[in-house]
């Protein structure tokens, strides 16, 4: 597996990462326990060295199930986790990122993930009523303290990024960026660019749809929060489908499959992105870093960008309620 370095603090992890949230949350029931440990095992096995979790995966049973499964390797890892939400009963309630909130979020994620440091810790969502300023500086304590490694922002706006970095330096940004999702090369990477940071794309695989196997006609699990995403709405996907034939037709050519064809894609946008594709599947997993051995040459991105230039995407990528925390 090859590297790549995430900012200027010598943070290195494989070039594709795993994102660990959907065996316990999100898309479905969560799998059982030691299929998951298998799992994030097997990846290792095969070059991945990052691994991304958070609190608020399940809420809990993720980081729980991500420590238990790296412990025997856990020098040989980078492991990246998340603060930022209120959780009360089992439930997301809203955001919380006052620095004393960080501090026990910190203690409780090190004992779930049974390690003595955190590389990378990113704050999940912008706290609009905590100053970004203290947010760092008491992520910048936990850095001092020995606690956490790398500092990391998600789904946050250039103003934000620049205030934080000021601070405390930013290893990383995660957001969502896909062939479906590319608003963030507007204004975002540019800043990236400039300070150093690295970027982290989550659902590089539009959520599964870039995978090619889904139409208007598939059904998700009760539990799926993608029944109630716009974007996964059957008269979008019938729309969006468009994108998808784009890929298929440049997988055939390659000798590939759709989703190795949208990773390659991500991995040739800038030798500081480490996508986090996720699975439950071991067939996928191995499928899914297959993608770093697939060249696309500048024919065939130009080829991808002039001919999605034409598609018009439908949907939002988040319900309206999860939109308000979304800084920009």
């Amino acid at each position: 597996m090859q590297k790549r370095k995430l900012g200027t603090g010598g943070l290195e992890v494989s070039a594709l990462g795993l994102g660990c949230m959907g065996m316990s949350f999100g898309y479905g029931p969560p799998v059982e326990r030691q299929q998951g440990i298998d799992l994030i095992r097997k990846a290792f096995e095969l070059g991945v060295t990052f691994f991304d979790t958070a609190e608020v995966y399940g809420p809990f049973t993720n980081e729980d199930l991500v420590g238990e499964a790296l412990a025997p390797i856990r020098d040989e890892v980078i492991i990246a986790t998340k603060f930022g939400f209120a959780i009360e009963n089992g439930k997301q309630v809203g955001v919380d990122s006052r620095p004393e909130h960080i501090r026990e979020v910190v203690e409780a994620s090190l004992a779930r993930l049974k390690t003595d440091r955190i590389d990378l810790l990113y704050q999940h969502r912008v706290d609009p009523n905590v100053p970004i300023e203290d947010v760092a500086g008491a992520v910048k304590e936990l850095i001092q303290a020995g606690k956490v490694k790398h500092f990391g922002l998600s789904e946050a706006g250039v103003g934000t990024i620049r205030r934080a970095h000021a601070v405390c330096p930013v290893a990383a940004l995660q957001s969502e960026y896909s062939l479906w999702w590319r608003e963030p090369e507007e204004a975002i990477l540019p800043v990236l660019e400039e300070l150093g940071i690295g970027f982290v794309p989550f659902s590089p695989l539009g959520k599964g749809f870039l995978t090619g196997r889904m139409d208007h006609s598939t059904t998700f699990d009760p539990t799926d929060f993608r029944n109630i995403v716009p974007r996964f709405s059957p008269e979008n996907r019938s729309a969006n489908l468009a994108l998808v034939g784009v890929v298929r037709g440049i997988a055939a050519r390659k000798n590939a499959t759709p989703a190795q064809i949208a990773l390659a894609w991500v991995l040739a946008q800038k030798p500081w992105m480490v996508p986090i594709p996720g699975t439950t599947k071991l067939e996928r997993l191995a499928e899914n870093l297959g993608s770093v051995d697939v060249e696309l040459n500048e024919t065939d991105l130009r080829e991808i960008d002039e001919a999605t230039a034409t598609i018009e995407i439908r949907g939002e990528r988040y319900p309206a309620a999860s939109m308000r925390w979304i800084d920009r």
